[in-house]
């Protein structure tokens, strides 16, 4: 068990490590040098840098602190733990292995491009391990304990909108708030993408006559299980079967070549599942 245990939390720092040298290439290397007003605590830290030159990741940590405070009873000491593990790690990449890298300074469309997909993919990376850089990331967790229903990319959306429009006038700079506005809302779509991509699949209904023989296919080609329903054509009121099946995207190619060899009458409707949970699929949670 302590292996085990050792072994996950190696991983989970491999991760926080990968996600945070991709934040701290988004935020010092594309973000800065394009003067965006970026959203959460690293976007303060940034104005607090164009005045004072204080390190952006020391000052995000410190900014970090009376948020986590507020916020603890709704995330757990667990969370916050691997929250400020992460920090440590964020903070050390911005303030030491960024700036060994050349900035960007070219067009400021293409650096806001690559700070949004760049960012959303460090944080996202770091999401799937139920961890997170806090500041802004603490009250995004804590609004998603409150209300479950809600995407992480919508919430993370609505919180740096604000912090972005504040940035803006901060800096005097429309056409910074815009470029702003794009990253965040590059960062958000990522996050979605990569994090709930995680959960996601395919679902298959399948009207047929012989649900045995299709049934026999999808568990072939797929080893999957199948829910069957009872069913009747509205046109001429036959009784029929409905095959449901939920795979992941790879292999839905596969069932459905099979269950045409099986059965060429079959009426088969592919539909996007954002999330599918249960017996032979993973879940990826966060802030438990």
């Amino acid at each position: 068990m302590k292996k085990r245990a050792y072994k996950k939390v190696a991983v989970d720092i491999l991760f926080e490590i990968a996600g945070s040298f991709l934040i701290g290439l988004a935020i010092y290397n594309f973000a800065l040098p394009a003067r965006f007003p970026m959203a959460g605590f690293s976007g303060v830290a940034m104005i607090i840098y164009q005045f004072t030159s204080a390190p952006i990741g020391l000052v995000t940590m410190a900014l970090n602190v009376p948020v986590a405070i507020l916020c603890f009873k709704l995330i757990g000491w667990r969370f916050l733990l691997r929250s400020f593990r992460c920090m440590a790690i964020s903070s050390f990449f911005m303030d030491y292995i960024s700036p060994l890298l050349p900035q960007y300074e070219g067009e400021r469309l293409l650096a806001a491009i690559l700070t949004g997909v760049l960012g959303g993919a460090g944080y996202a990376v770091i999401y799937t391990r139920n961890s997170s850089t806090g500041g802004s990331d603490f009250i995004v967790m804590a609004a998603k304990a409150v209300r479950p229903h809600m995407q992480l990319g919508t919430i993370t959306f609505i919180t740096d909108t604000l912090i972005v429009l504040g940035g803006g006038l901060m800096y005097r700079d429309f056409d910074g708030v815009v470029y702003g506005m794009i990253v965040a809302y590059l960062l958000s779509v990522v996050v979605d993408k990569m994090f709930y991509g995680l959960n996601a699949g395919k679902v298959a209904w399948i009207v047929t006559a012989h649900p045995e023989d299709v049934y026999k296919a999808v568990d072939r080609v797929s080893a999957r299980g199948a829910t069957i329903f009872q069913a009747q054509g509205a046109y001429q009121l036959e009784e029929k079967k409905v095959v449901m099946v939920a795979c992941s995207m790879k292999e839905m190619f596969q069932i459905v070549k099979a269950v045409k060899k099986v059965d060429p009458a079959a009426f088969t409707v592919v539909q996007e599942a954002a999330e599918v949970h249960g017996e032979g699929f993973s879940f990826t949670s966060v802030a438990e």
